[in-house]
């Protein structure tokens, strides 16, 4: 069974947390959508908290840190990704921008992306629509049509589990989009450097 690499970005402040257990749900609907077409799937989670401080070196003074740099390759590697924010002052977080900010510009173009939020109301539901999805659009990302947003009364159950239907039906689109794409293929800077025991045979 061929498999894809599935990104997950997950920008919640506290642990538990809804963000997470939101991303985490996407993220299971659509590795189980993408078994039923045949392809396995490797999950890899980025916890935005986990690399906040190295962020703000990075913008301040430039450095990378071996942390933040296995976080933005997981991102930007991935055959895909499920990016999930929660909501503060009506959009995404900063912490959140803040690492969208530091991806390399083209590295999502043409990358199949599933949004999701989460807040404390559903007054907020529409934050996938106005704010994140034109943030992923502008970085040229194939972002799927269902957005998924999640307030409290969202996982406390009752009538039924309207979040799960939501996050099938996302997550169906990000396995049809995985699916009809080739894998990605990570260029190697090295790959185009001569052989070395090439150069010394012709060397001799």
């Amino acid at each position: 069974m061929a498999t894809r690499t599935l990104a997950v970005l997950s920008a919640g402040l506290g642990q538990p947390s809804s963000t997470r257990l939101l991303a985490d749900r996407l993220s299971a609907a659509a590795a189980r959508l993408l078994e039923a077409r045949g392809l396995s799937t490797t999950v890899e989670v980025v916890e935005v908290r986990d690399v906040a401080r190295d962020l703000a070196d990075h913008l301040v003074a430039g450095a990378t840190t071996p942390a933040l740099r296995r976080a933005l390759e997981t991102v930007q590697g991935a055959d895909a990704l499920v990016a999930v924010s929660p909501v503060f002052a009506a959009s995404y977080s900063g912490l959140f921008k803040t690492f969208v900010d530091v991806v390399d510009r083209d590295s999502l173009r043409g990358v199949p992306v599933l949004l999701g939020a989460t807040a404390g109301t559903q007054r907020h539901s529409l934050v996938v629509d106005h704010a994140l999805r034109p943030l992923f659009s502008h970085l040229g990302a194939l972002v799927v049509p269902t957005g998924v947003f999640a307030a409290p009364e969202d996982w406390a159950g009752g009538g039924g589990d309207p979040l799960a239907a939501r996050a099938d039906r996302a997550g169906a689109e990000l396995a049809d989009l995985v699916a009809a794409r080739a894998p990605r293929r990570t260029v190697d800077p090295y790959d185009a450097a001569p052989d070395f025991a090439a150069l010394l045979a012709g060397g001799r």
